[in-house]
């Protein structure tokens, strides 16, 4: 068996573009799908003015997301893969209980 055939080269998509809207971070990747979440999932976001979260950047070619006068950088891939650092609950006028499908 040839590996040569069987190798697959997986490429994440990275950021084309960053952008804000109130408390809401939107990237959208190379692949073009568009992901939104809530800066209050992240520590120092949450505690940062609409202004500092307006200053996102893109960095690394597009793998992260960097805000300079908050000295935060965060993963494009993380970002996609749902990892972010405070619950759902933090949010304000989130009621958990009414997104869990078992209930």
């Amino acid at each position: 068996m040839n590996p040569e055939i069987n190798k697959m080269e997986i490429v994440e998509p990275t950021a084309i573009r960053a952008w804000t809207e109130g408390r809401t971070i939107y990237i959208e990747l190379t692949d073009s799908r568009i992901i939104g979440f809530p800066a209050d999932r992240f520590k120092l976001l949450s505690k940062a003015t609409d202004d500092q979260i307006k200053e996102v950047k893109i960095r690394l070619n597009g793998f992260a997301l960097r805000w300079e006068s908050l000295d935060e950088d965060i993963t494009v891939p993380g970002i996609v893969a749902g990892n972010f650092q405070l619950p759902i609950s933090t949010i304000q006028g989130i009621d958990e209980s009414n997104l869990d499908p078992s209930h």
